[in-house]
């Protein structure tokens, strides 16, 4: 391939991207640029699991109006005095105690075992909402690093697309000093080799792109609009010292009160076994003609007589059980303060790689890649500024990274606690 076919396809390359990027902005005209606050809200509203948290919620509030009532009274019917043996025997005239009798019994359990049933109920309540806050942290999580992945992708291409002007003068100048006498053919060959790299760097970047749009739109659907302006990734919407101090509060947090409060809940209940239960039974019964009616009236009362293999045992698991919940909310505790202080170790020290490289490193490696260029512009040799144009992508490419892995930690604090409404 020679240095004129070179610049044919460099140009149509641009007149093709220039194409694409025109068609692209005509189809997204209509549509509003997606922020990431946007996209949050929408993948929260659309995800299926958030659904079938509340669908728990819900349900759990439904099974809890039942909680602490009386259970159903039982119906009886039956035959009573019925003789079996001489004289009279199967005969329900032949004895005058004979009568068909109808009853009806309701248990009554204990004011104690009906108020653990409620604080049982309201617990299981607790768990399902703490669960869902933790599926709506996670979701906005997921979205907002769905969302900063293409917003990266779209750097990455923006960085490299800005030095495809430059390669085609770089071979400009080749074939010039090539024609003139003053060049090599080696040059010439190695400045369309590098206009061919970053086409290839741009292509893989361009399927980057459509991977990290797929990933988005696996949350909000498509099509995607163009996405909007990235918010300040240096200043986080909460306090970093409230973050460090709320970590009871935080969404991954709150699931283990709520198991704690279960566990106590059901340690109530085990308590609450020991304390007799009663029952009170009413029956009508129906006697031969002539005969009076009878109405028999019974008190029943549980005795827990054997504790110590029943309710002392039941009370002893409930409360290891409750002291295991403990430590664990303690050690849940520990590794999420763990967790916030390495994400806030990390977002400053990407801010402080990203600061030295915008304000010092890039614009240095942009000068040294023009002042080669301009020398071999006036003779000098090509490889230099090849060098130079080499480092320069490679610091643009980590510029890139360390700007998106400060927006990820960002995401990681930002979402932490459940009131998100001032997010950016």
């Amino acid at each position: 391939m020679n240095i004129h076919s070179i610049s044919r396809r460099a140009s149509a390359w641009g007149l093709i991207a220039l194409c694409a990027a025109a068609s692209a902005a005509a189809a997204d005209g209509a549509a509003a640029p997606l922020s990431l606050q946007d996209a949050v809200r929408r993948g929260v509203e659309r995800a299926p699991l958030v659904a079938a948290r509340a669908d728990s919620v819900d349900a759990m509030r439904e099974d809890a109006v039942r909680a602490g009532r009386l259970p159903d009274p039982s119906l009886s019917v039956g035959l009573a005095n019925f003789p079996v043996t001489q004289p009279g025997a199967l005969s329900a005239a032949s004895d005058s105690m004979t009568m068909r009798t109808v009853g009806v019994t309701q248990a009554i359990p204990s004011r104690a075992a009906r108020t653990a049933e409620r604080r049982v109920a309201d617990a299981r309540i607790g768990v399902a909402s703490a669960n869902r806050a933790a599926t709506v942290q996670s979701v906005r999580q997921r979205v907002a690093d769905a969302w900063i992945g293409v917003w990266a992708a779209e750097q990455r291409r923006e960085q490299l697309a800005a030095l495809r002007d430059e390669s085609a003068v770089a071979v400009a100048i080749a074939k010039a000093r090539l024609r003139g006498g003053g060049g090599s053919a080696t040059d010439a060959l190695a400045a369309q080799a590098e206009a061919l790299t970053l086409e290839n760097r741009l292509d893989a970047i361009d399927a980057e792109l459509r991977a990290a749009r797929a990933g988005l739109g696996r949350w909000l659907g498509d099509p995607l609009p163009p996405l909007a302006a990235a918010p300040d990734f240096a200043h986080l919407p909460q306090n970093p010292a409230r973050l460090e101090s709320a970590v009871d509060r935080q969404a991954p947090m709150q699931v283990w009160q709520a198991r704690e409060d279960a566990a106590r809940a059901a340690l109530a209940a085990a308590r609450a076994a020991k304390r007799p239960d009663f029952r009170v039974s009413l029956s009508y019964g129906n006697r031969a003609p002539g005969l009076s009616d009878m109405v028999n009236l019974e008190f029943g009362v549980s005795l827990p007589l054997f504790t110590r293999y029943r309710q002392d045992a039941g009370i002893s698991a409930e409360h290891d059980a409750w002291r295991a919940v403990q430590a664990e909310h303690e050690d849940a505790r520990r590794d999420q303060r763990e967790a916030v202080a390495r994400a806030l170790a990390a977002w400053r020290g990407w801010q402080r790689q990203i600061a030295r490289d915008r304000d010092a490193l890039l614009p240095l490696a942009r000068d040294r890649t023009r002042t080669a260029l301009a020398a071999f512009r006036g003779g000098a040799e090509l490889q230099p500024w090849i060098e130079a144009r080499r480092a320069e992508i490679e610091l643009r490419m980590s510029y890139v990274d360390a700007r998106a892995a400060e927006a990820e930690q960002w995401a990681a604090l930002a979402y932490l606690l459940p009131s998100t409404g001032d997010l950016p």
